[in-house]
């Protein structure tokens, strides 16, 4: 298991990354993006898992379901 950590220049990066990271891997994106418009549609689409940066306990609590969840099937 790896952790990919990506600073990004733009919302098209986003999607950019989605065709080069490995399978079986789990975004995860600050939840302003769901609200970006066409963007947004296509993270949630694509699987990406949305934080609260500003309420950490939810955010904290939505990564260990998210971690609990990637290592009893096995991804990245």
């Amino acid at each position: 298991p790896y952790v990919v950590v990506s600073n990004h220049q733009s919302s098209l990066d986003l999607m950019g990354m989605m065709e080069v990271l490995p399978d079986r891997c789990v975004p995860i994106a600050k939840r302003e993006l769901l609200y970006m418009g066409a963007v947004g549609v296509v993270c949630w689409l694509g699987g990406i898992i949305f934080i609260d940066r500003k309420r950490t306990h939810d955010a904290i609590s939505v990564m260990a379901e998210a971690a609990h969840t990637m290592l009893s099937q096995d991804v990245s």
